[in-house]
């Protein structure tokens, strides 16, 4: 199982959310270039980074942030947030982006996803942001009468890389994730699953690992605050 650490950006700053509420950010750093840079340097395989303002702008809001970390570090990096059209995604990939994560229109327009998926082989994820069980898009700000199975299920045939599930009401709370939620869509599709949303500890990671059908998980605020080191995880998860 592969551990993406999180670098949620927010007017050019790393900042984590409490359960996507913009207005309760904490901000754990002013470089996230200098961030990415770290958790390469700690042996990270992957970063995970989110464009909080574009997720709501519905566009890239922070792409001078994000195009300092693809200059800065050699590990593949993929991003979500605020991308909802083909040239976004051609622009994104050309920049040097491994995977675009995308979730608002994987609902809103999912050919769009299924043509982004033909045409970029292994690029293109889908995020799945969910409260109840129910997605919910643009930041999470609109909540929908979608059930998390069905919308996984529907790009079954898609050809996508991964779905990136997150429990918003697990999110930035650290009070672990929704490991049997996650499982569950995890044996529901043969699409790799990444778990996101309260990944707080090491028996978080070691839980989703031993479920043996979870391909990843992302984990933002507990690495900042020091509840995960990341040099264990990345130990336990190797072993």
């Amino acid at each position: 199982m592969i551990l993406y650490p999180a670098i949620d950006l927010k007017d050019g700053q790393c900042v984590r959310l409490l359960h996507g509420d913009m207005e309760k950010a904490t901000v754990f750093g002013d470089d996230p270039a200098a961030q990415a840079a770290k958790f390469e340097a700690a042996g990270c395989e992957w970063v995970h980074l989110v464009d909080l303002n574009g997720a709501f702008a519905g566009e890239p809001v922070n792409a001078a942030a994000v195009e300092a970390i693809l200059a800065r570090i050699k590990v593949p990096a993929q991003l979500g947030g605020g991308i909802r059209d083909m040239a976004t995604i051609e622009r994104w990939l050309s920049k040097g982006l491994a995977r675009v994560i995308l979730g608002t229109v994987a609902v809103e327009n999912p050919d769009l996803v299924r043509q982004a998926a033909r045409e970029f082989p292994g690029k293109v994820a889908v995020g799945i942001d969910a409260r109840n069980g129910r997605v919910a898009t643009k930041g999470w700000a609109t909540e929908t009468e979608v059930m998390v199975t069905d919308l996984a299920k529907s790009f079954e045939d898609a050809g996508v890389a991964a779905i990136i599930y997150t429990d918003i009401m697990r999110d930035g709370a650290m009070q672990g994730p929704n490991i049997e939620a996650t499982e569950a869509l995890a044996r529901a599709v043969s699409i790799p699953v990444i778990a996101s949303g309260g990944v707080s500890s090491l028996p978080d990671l070691i839980a989703l690992r031993d479920t043996g059908v979870i391909a990843g998980a992302i984990s933002g605020r507990a690495i900042y605050d020091g509840a995960l080191d990341l040099t264990a995880a990345l130990t336990a998860l190797k072993a």
